[in-house]
């Protein structure tokens, strides 16, 4: 099963896209990262040898990464408003 439905990716990309339709806004997908990230995390704290999930897991913060540091140089005020809605660098 999928871990965002296309409900639950809708109501990220209306949240940190503007629009549903949005898809491609650096908020929306670091907002949808976030979410995989989390859904990861919790499976790998249940599977502590599940090798491949760990892996993904690791590609996908290096990606939210990336996409984090893109956004701190373009616009430092929604990145830092970005950080305190999805909680990450506390």
């Amino acid at each position: 099963m999928s871990v965002l439905t296309s409900t639950r990716k809708k109501e990220l990309f209306t949240q940190f896209g503007g629009n549903d339709k949005n898809t491609g806004s650096v908020e929306a997908q670091i907002a949808m990262l976030t979410e995989r990230i989390k859904h990861i995390s919790e499976h790998m704290q249940k599977n502590k040898k599940d090798f491949s999930s760990n892996r993904g897991l690791i590609q996908l913060v290096g990606q939210r990464k990336s996409l984090l540091s893109y956004l701190q140089k373009t616009d430092l005020q929604g990145y830092r408003s970005l950080l305190v809605t999805l909680g990450l660098r506390k």
